[in-house]
């Protein structure tokens, strides 16, 4: 294929391509729920080292910069957002294309690999807002339901700096899935899964938790209360095989025009933006 990428060694933090061994009991909670949190993925010589390159582009692509906490929407106190960090630095592409971890998205998929659809840095400043319930799958106009985010924070998360929470079982509902994330989806998701008997899981994340989720899978996220920032990476993993589907919404359409412009509907989606991270 155009975009495979070759098994290159990280001198220095061989964790970023050893495997991670992911057990079958772990794979099947991960179907039944929708998200799973696993523990010792990175150590910290690794996280500290990636994590100076991903602050620093954060902080200088931030858009939000000039604009004061008390000024800004809901959804831009929630978080700074960047995207296609790894198209910005060398560190960060190293750390996005992470074999441990597209390894271990592809086997929580059951793909025979999967692809980058991007990466992101969603740091929650301090005194950030809530992140609200959503469904990121709302946004992507993928022909399939097997996609999954990599949730890397680059420290310990306390619950009082936002960690993920997630619903439960949610993949399997319908809920919210016309909602971009808002102050509406925040309120008509958490009533429906409420109503429908949706349990909210959320936990700290220890140094070296990653968590994974599948794109139809509710999660939000509680505010910043500390003086700290909340550190995280994301990386957003597809089906090696996965087709665009004609888009259903503007956020899909944008999406297409975005993060993967020279797919036609039907295609795979195999842009330069959308390299092949793993492959058995």
């Amino acid at each position: 294929m155009a975009n495979d990428v070759a098994a290159t060694p990280a001198p220095g933090f061989p964790l970023l391509d050893e495997p991670y061994r992911v057990t079958a009991a772990q794979c099947e909670q991960f179907r039944e729920n929708g998200f799973i949190r696993l523990s010792e993925v990175f150590d910290a010589d690794t996280l500290n080292h990636f994590e100076q390159e991903i602050t620093s582009l954060t902080f200088a692509h931030n858009p939000h910069a000039n604009t004061a906490m008390a000024d800004r929407d809901t959804y831009s106190r929630a978080f700074v957002q960047v995207g296609n960090l790894w198209q910005k630095g060398a560190e960060a592409k190293r750390f996005t294309f992470s074999r441990r971890l597209a390894g271990i998205a592809a086997t929580l998929l059951g793909t025979r690999g999967v692809r980058l659809w991007h990466d992101q840095a969603l740091y929650k400043e301090p005194s950030g807002g809530f992140t609200p319930w959503h469904a990121d799958q709302q946004y992507w106009p993928m022909a399939s339901s097997l996609s999954v985010t990599a949730w890397v924070p680059l420290h310990a998360v306390p619950l009082e700096q936002g960690p993920l929470s997630f619903g439960r079982g949610s993949h399997r509902k319908r809920i919210g899935r016309d909602l971009a994330i808002s102050d509406e989806s925040e309120q008509l998701i958490r009533d429906s899964i409420r109503e429908q008997g949706v349990v909210e899981v959320i936990e700290p994340y220890a140094l070296g938790d990653v968590s994974f989720h599948l794109g139809w899978t509710l999660h939000r996220a509680g505010p910043n209360t500390t003086d700290r920032p909340r550190k995280v990476h994301t990386v957003i993993y597809m089906d090696i095989d996965m087709r665009l589907a004609e888009p259903t919404n503007p956020n899909q359409q944008l999406d297409h025009e975005t993060w993967t412009p020279s797919t036609a509907v039907g295609e795979i989606m195999d842009d330069p933006l959308n390299p092949v991270l793993y492959e058995t």
